[in-house]
């Protein structure tokens, strides 16, 4: 399997292919990254798909970057705070549907179903409480990101990013146990 960076150089060889792997590799994640940012599925595929438009723009100007993944996290976090500041409203962290993907597809009792719904919804009412820094440190790591990647993204020395987790995580717990 070829590599994020590997797909990119292809297509900025004029491999459309490679384009349509990489739409594919990300459409998930990336998707469910950009939607919890703005809070509203419709508006989270356009800007996915403006994400994808950017990135067949920046094929010719080949950006330098460690890694695509960081990268192209990066631009699609630029267009959410790009379309939030044009609208003038804040996005919420997850909906209705980010609480029922929990436990869609398990095999459990119904009283743990409830119960586990309810600590999603506490967790996602904490992390909606957090101060902006907080919540996107929260929401790339639970994209998979590692910390070096948060700190491309974020364009944050990666002791920046650790402090963060450090706060998201205490203030997580204090959120939770009250």
């Amino acid at each position: 399997m070829d590599s994020d960076e590997a797909l990119f150089d292809r297509l900025v060889a004029g491999e459309l292919r490679a384009f349509d792997r990489l739409y594919e590799r990300y459409e998930r994640p990336l998707f469910g990254f950009i939607h919890a940012q703005v809070g509203d599925a419709a508006e989270a595929e356009d800007l996915f798909h403006e994400t994808f438009l950017a990135v067949l723009r920046q094929r010719d100007a080949r950006p330098s970057f460690r890694s695509f993944r960081a990268w192209v996290y990066q631009v699609a976090r630029n267009l959410c705070m790009n379309r939030s500041r044009s609208r003038r409203r804040a996005g919420r962290a997850f909906d209705a549907v980010a609480r029922d993907e929990l436990t869609v597809g398990r095999d459990v009792a119904p009283s743990e179903a409830i119960e586990q719904h309810q600590q999603a919804a506490a967790l996602l009412v904490a992390v909606a409480r957090l101060p902006l820094a907080l919540g996107e440190v929260y929401r790339l790591r639970a994209a998979g990101m590692s910390y070096d990647e948060v700190a491309d993204v974020l364009g944050v020395p990666v002791g920046t990013v650790k402090s963060r987790m450090n706060e998201l995580v205490k203030r997580l717990r204090e959120e939770m146990s009250t």
